[in-house]
């Protein structure tokens, strides 16, 4: 079942990416104060992720923080090396990568994908999250093989 408007934020502890440091986190405990934007992409890397995903939420972190939003987050079913890599290639130190290795926060959430007929086994769906005090505000899911409502544009337009 998919993660509803109003649900908690599931307690799951992934590695977090932050700044360079590599530590386990709850993420329920680590967005339950404040306003977060959480976006999720199938793969680091990956074509779409690599090309407009990160980079677009990159290019308007200052704007989205204007809008009171404390912090954003990448989540994907990567390890913690390459969530590590790819921030230090195309992120930003100050967008926390969520290595959900084992897509335990992408199953609790509802939202993992099979990319199996691709070679990537179980991923996350593409998707936005905006999290109020631990709990679902806003929900932007994609329909496979899109890229629109989990944007950095569409996500800011509707903070």
């Amino acid at each position: 079942m998919t993660i509803s408007v109003g649900a908690p934020i599931p307690a799951v502890t992934l590695k977090v990416v932050n700044a360079g440091t590599v530590e386990p986190k709850n993420v329920a405990e680590l967005f339950a104060t404040g306003r977060h934007v959480i976006f999720s992409v199938p793969g680091a890397f990956t074509p779409t992720c690599s090309a407009k995903h990160l980079p677009g939420f990159v290019a308007k972190l200052a704007d989205i923080k204007a809008k009171g939003v404390e912090s954003v987050a990448c989540l994907s079913v990567n390890d913690a090396f390459v969530m590590k890599a790819w921030a230090e290639r195309d992120g930003s130190p100050d967008i926390l990568m969520l290595a959900d290795g084992n897509a335990e926060l992408a199953a609790a959430l509802g939202l993992t994908l099979d990319a199996s007929g691709f070679g990537m086994g179980t991923r996350s769906q593409r998707f936005a999250v905006v999290v109020n005090n631990g709990t679902v505000e806003s929900l932007f899911i994609e329909e496979p093989g899109a890229f629109s409502v989990s944007s950095a544009e569409h996500v800011l337009a509707n903070l």
